[in-house]
């Protein structure tokens, strides 16, 4: 994917999480691991990168809850 390698690994619960996240903001999840690969350092791993957007998602939406 644009310019970087796009093999990557991810455990089952972050899956499900990326499909929460793209559903939550209605859109398609190659979309949304695109936009994360586009966003990420050049010599970053995108397996990381999806991991840590991730866990900032959670971390804001965590924030958010009463």
């Amino acid at each position: 994917m644009h310019g970087h390698r796009t093999s990557f690994s991810l455990e089952d619960e972050f899956w499900a999480e990326l499909k929460t996240i793209a559903g939550a903001r209605s859109i398609p999840l190659a979309a949304l691991i695109s936009e994360i690969d586009d966003h990420r350092p050049p010599d970053s791993n995108l397996s990381s990168a999806l991991r840590l957007h991730v866990l900032s998602w959670l971390k804001a939406s965590g924030d958010r809850k009463p």
